[in-house]
């Protein structure tokens, strides 16, 4: 047996080879009068067929409006049916959807659409605090005068901008005279007949591009990543199978479809294999979420772990019947066992897998299997999936590490990105001439295969000469019964180099001090480990997807 940390699964199931709307027209043959998607918040329920014509409609209209394969159509908006249909009528006329984040202010916004040189956006007029429409104005004011007409000056791409409100069911809502509606998109289509948008659809290639993603923009800019039918589609697609995931199942998401957790492992695995998509709520809310699951019989969840701790708390959890839950994924951080436990029993999760992977790679390279102890399902990340390779190498020369040695993890496989829009220098840094992407994450493997994530790269902490990683004392301030959240970073020390800081989130009702946060770490750690400093908080600062911003969490203490 080999003792190099390289691990490749070959499968007993070769790869699809079909494109997305290939693929989905399989699935609507099969399970036309099935549910394809129920959201809550719309009052909207459609099945696979129903759906099926909702996107040629809609792709009709793409092509009536001039776009053409390979251009770049927009998507900024929470969690909707429209998101859905979009989704699937760009990749039905090999469009390329790029997913902008909801969060996005004025700034960011410009830089995505510069960057992805971006044809057409589509866009609902606000939720909550943001107002996209008066955000798009301020970015393009020519969206706002009459008589005016893109591209605008400074994005000579954009030649669109179409505005949808998930409320109107018309679609007709024009707030300035710069915007087209949803009902225009339409109209565009009417003589566009279905051979015409079959004609497009014969053409697309398995490999051509279909999506841009912005990786999470934690630190500094994002980049944009660009996948194709067959990253996505073999990704979602044995993403389901290792689920146990059929026509027969109901999935509750409340992730956000902008990321590859929603569009991916949720949107495309459901339809990779008939299954029905339940929408909770526009964003993230823990009480829709339980009301979902128990009024859908739901039989998966998703979300991060900051999610199910919210679930989990919620004082309507213990009211409701959630019996029907069976599977799902936790991915975006670190799963600490109390919490693994919690929602195996509470949530009825028995079979709850973790993920783990990137935006440049599908964004899934490991998924544990419900057959693994709870050990394993909390210290490792699994195996990763069929038809995918992982090594670890060290971090100077790239050569491959023994077992159990840390060191940078490494993929290579279908589910590898192109590569990163108009950024060539990126990729090649990213992606070695070997085809091997380089994760930034640093892990170990061990001789079953199984990879144990132990930090970032540009994370870990040289504390005096050693390398200490974070995960390893979040994962020892998880254990403490007090403990909601963690999160450990480095500081620069004039004595030590760096010194260890932690910051931790105590459950409701709980007293936690600085002192008892780093008695406990010394019991469990060596001494070089153990915090030099903690603040106990009420909340951390996220990405819209739950991820920790240790980034901002860093330039607090350097400001204090």
């Amino acid at each position: 047996m080999s003792t190099a940390s390289y691990r490749h699964v070959g499968g007993d199931t070769a790869l699809l080879g079909a494109t997305i709307p290939e693929h989905v027209a399989s699935v609507v043959a099969a399970h036309g009068d099935r549910e394809a998607i129920v959201c809550l918040h719309q009052g909207r329920r459609l099945t696979y067929a129903q759906l099926a014509a909702e996107v040629d409609r809609l792709a009709a209209g793409l092509l009536g409006m001039g776009v053409a394969v390979g251009e770049r159509v927009g998507v900024w908006s929470t969690d909707n049916v429209e998101w859905l249909v979009l989704q699937l009528a760009t990749a039905r006329v090999g469009a390329v959807l790029v997913n902008l984040n909801p969060a996005y202010r004025p700034r960011e916004l410009r830089y995505a659409l510069e960057r992805s040189e971006i044809q057409v956006v589509f866009t609902i007029p606000a939720f909550r605090h943001s107002d996209y429409v008066g955000m798009l104005v301020e970015v393009i004011p020519a969206l706002a005068e009459e008589g005016t007409s893109l591209p605008d000056p400074s994005l000579p791409h954009l030649r669109r901008v179409v505005v949808y409100d998930p409320a109107d069911a018309l679609g007709t809502a024009r707030p300035h005279p710069g915007f087209t509606t949803w009902a225009e998109v339409l109209e565009a289509g009417a003589a566009v007949t279905p051979a015409e948008v079959d004609a497009v659809t014969a053409t697309l290639d398995r490999d051509d591009p279909i999506n841009i993603q912005y990786t999470s923009g934690t630190t500094g800019f994002p980049k944009a990543v660009v996948l194709t039918h067959h990253n996505l589609l073999n990704n979602a697609w044995f993403a389901a199978r290792l689920m146990g995931f059929g026509e027969q199942d109901r999935l509750c998401v409340p992730v956000p479809f902008y990321h590859c957790f929603g569009m991916v492992l949720s949107n495309l695995l459901c339809l990779s294999v008939g299954a029905c998509l339940v929408l909770p709520a526009e964003h993230f809310e823990a009480g829709a979420v339980l009301r979902a699951v128990a009024r859908e019989r739901c039989t998966g969840l998703h979300g991060v772990p900051t999610m199910f701790i919210a679930e989990l708390d919620h004082p309507e959890r213990a009211t409701l019947d959630l019996s029907s839950l069976r599977t799902g994924i936790m991915a975006g951080a670190p799963c600490p066992e109390p919490l693994m436990l919690r929602v195996m029993e509470e949530l009825h999760c028995r079979e709850i897998l973790i993920g783990y992977g990137q935006t440049e790679a599908s964004p899934l390279t490991h998924l544990t299997r419900a057959t693994d102890d709870v050990a394993r399902r909390t210290q490792t990340v699994g195996l990763n999936l069929p038809h995918q390779e992982v090594k670890v190498v060290d971090t100077e020369d790239r050569r491959t590490l023994p077992l159990d040695t840390i060191g940078e993890i490494c993929f290579r496989g279908y589910h590898v990105m192109r590569g990163y829009y108009g950024d060539p220098e990126a990729t090649a840094r990213a992606i070695d001439e070997a085809g091997w992407l380089h994760s930034g994450d640093l892990g170990t493997m061990d001789a079953d295969g199984y990879v144990k994530i132990t930090g970032r790269l540009k994370e870990m902490i040289i504390r005096g000469g050693e390398n200490v990683y974070p995960a390893e004392i979040e994962a020892r301030l998880f254990e403490h019964p007090d403990v909601a959240q963690a999160a450990v970073f480095g500081l620069p020390d004039e004595r030590w180099g760096e010194i260890v800081v932690a910051w931790v989130e105590p459950h409701a009702g709980a007293t936690l001090t600085e002192e008892a946060i780093q008695a406990w770490c010394r019991e469990g750690l060596a001494h070089f480990k153990v915090p030099a400093r903690v603040r106990i908080v009420d909340a951390f600062p996220m990405t819209v997807t739950g991820k920790l911003q240790k980034f901002r969490m860093r330039e607090a203490e350097l400001r204090a």
